[in-house]
C-alpha cells in the first residue's frame, strides 16, 4: 500500500494492515528494494500480532528463505531454470544464494569445464563470485537444508536446442566455420555453432595422415564442409580436405610426361606395383617397367614402402591414371637407392590403368 524510508505498509485483507520496518528487510539488495512498488504482492512472516493501532509487525528477512524454498521446489517440479547469485566457492564448487537459501554447484555441474591441472582454476572460480547464473535444481532436501544446483544442465539443454535448430538448417555441401573441440585417433570433432560434427581422419587432408593431430589441435578455428547430416542419430559428417583442390584436378600443373619423380611403393600385384608420388596421386608401374630383366613378380624388384625414382609415361587426370616406369628412370641415371638389373624388353604395359579392382 505504501513504500517509504521507514518501511513497507501491507494490506492483509479484512481491513488489517501490516508493517515491514526497514530493519526487517536488510537481506534485500539495494536493487531489490528499489524494485518494490505499490500494488506488489510480498511474502512476509508475522513477528508480532496486532497492536493497539491494529497493525501487524512483519519481517521480509524471516520470510525470505521461505520464498527461496518455494522457488526451489517449483523449479525442481517443473524442471525450469532459475537465476542464482554466486556468493563464494570452495574446493568442491560454487556457493550460491537463492532468495536467502544457500545452494551448492559442484565443479562437475558447472557450465565451465574445470580441469584438475588448470593453473588458473581458482582464479576462474573467484571471478564468478557476485555473478548471476542460471541453474536447474537437481537435488532438494529441505529438512537437511541441502540444495544441489546444476549450471551444466542448463548449458546442455541450450546446446540441445541449438543443435536441433542447426540440424534443421544444415544442408550437405554447406561450408561452416567452427572450432576444434576434440582430437582422437579416428578424427577430430568440430563445433560449428551449437553442434559438433566429426571430421573423419580420411577427410582431414588429401595427403595420407597417421593421426588427426598432424593436421589440427584442440582450439583451432577451421572452415569445414558438411558431407552428411543424419537427423535421426543427430550425427554430422564434416570434411576439411574438400575445401582444398583435389590433387588430381591440378596434377598437370605440377607434373609433365617424361619427368623423373620420387615415389613410394604402396601395393604389389601380379601385373605391377602401385606407387604414390603425392598425397592421393598414385600410378601404376607395370611389371614390364620395373626392371630391364625378365621377372615373374614385382616383389623380385621392390617391396611395399620402398622409395624409388620413377619416370612419368602418361598423365590422365580425368581418369585418375598415371603410367610410371622404374626401368626408364634408372636408365636415365636417377638415383634409386636399391639394386635393379636390366634385361626385360620394352612393353606398352607401362601405361596400364589404375582401376578400383586392381587397387583394391
Amino acid at each position: 500500500m505504501r513504500v517509504d524510508k521507514d518501511g513497507v505498509l501491507i494490506s492483509l485483507g479484512l481491513k488489517s494492515e501490516g508493517l515491514v520496518p526497514a530493519r526487517e528487510m536488510r537481506t534485500l539488495s539495494a536493487q531489490a528494494l528499489a524494485r518494490i512498488r505499490v500494488g506488489d504482492r510480498i511474502l512476509a512472516t508475522v513477528i508480532r500480532g496486532e497492536n493497539e493501532y491494529g497493525e501487524v509487525l512483519l519481517s521480509v528477512d524471516q520470510a525470505r528463505s521461505e520464498t527461496g524454498w518455494r522457488l526451489l521446489e517449483k523449479s525442481l517440479e517443473s524442471g525450469e531454470a532459475i537465476e542464482v547469485e554466486v556468493t563464494g566457492n570452495n574446493k568442491g564448487g560454487l556457493l550460491a544464494d537463492v532468495e536467502g537459501v544457500q545452494g551448492f554447484i559442484p565443479l562437475s555441474q558447472m557450465g565451465l569445464v574445470m580441469r584438475g591441472d588448470d593453473a588458473h582454476a581458482q582464479e576462474k572460480l573467484d571471478g564468478l563470485t557476485g555473478q548471476t547464473i542460471r541453474c536447474k535444481v537437481i537435488e532438494l532436501n529441505r529438512r537437511r537444508n541441502r540444495v544441489i544446483l546444476s549450471e551444466r544442465a542448463v548449458v546442455q539443454e541450450q546446446r540441445a536446442q541449438q543443435k536441433e535448430r542447426l540440424l534443421a538448417d544444415l544442408k550437405e555441401g554447406d561450408v561452416r566455420h567452427g572450432r576444434v573441440t576434440g582430437v582422437t585417433s579416428f578424427g577430430a570433432f568440430v563445433d560449428i555453432g551449437g553442434a559438433e560434427g566429426l571430421v573423419h581422419i580420411s577427410e582431414m587432408s588429401w595427403e595420407q595422415v597417421a593421426s588427426a593431430s598432424q593436421v589440427v589441435n584442440v582450439g583451432d578455428e577451421v572452415d569445414v564442409q558438411v558431407l552428411k547430416v543424419d537427423p535421426e542419430s543427430k550425427k554430422i559428417a564434416l570434411s576439411l580436405r574438400r575445401l582444398k583442390p583435389e590433387p588430381w584436378q591440378t596434377v598437370t600443373e605440377r607434373y609433365q610426361v617424361g619427368q623423373i619423380v620420387t615415389g613410394t611403393i604402396t601395393k604389389l600385384t601380379t601385373f605391377g606395383a602401385f606407387a604414390r608420388i603425392e598425397g592421393s596421386v598414385e600410378g601404376l608401374v607395370h611389371i614390364s617397367e620395373l626392371s630391364d630383366r625378365p621377372i615373374r613378380h614385382p616383389k623380385e624388384v621392390v617391396k611395399e614402402g620402398d622409395t624409388v625414382p620413377l619416370k612419368i609415361l602418361r598423365i590422365e587426370p580425368e581418369r585418375r591414371r598415371l603410367g610410371l616406369s622404374l626401368r626408364q628412370a634408372v636408365e636415365a641415371g636417377a638415383e634409386a637407392g636399391l639394386s635393379v638389373s636390366a634385361g626385360a624388353p620394352e612393353s606398352a604395359g607401362g601405361e596400364a590403368a589404375t582401376t578400383g579392382e586392381e587397387h583394391g
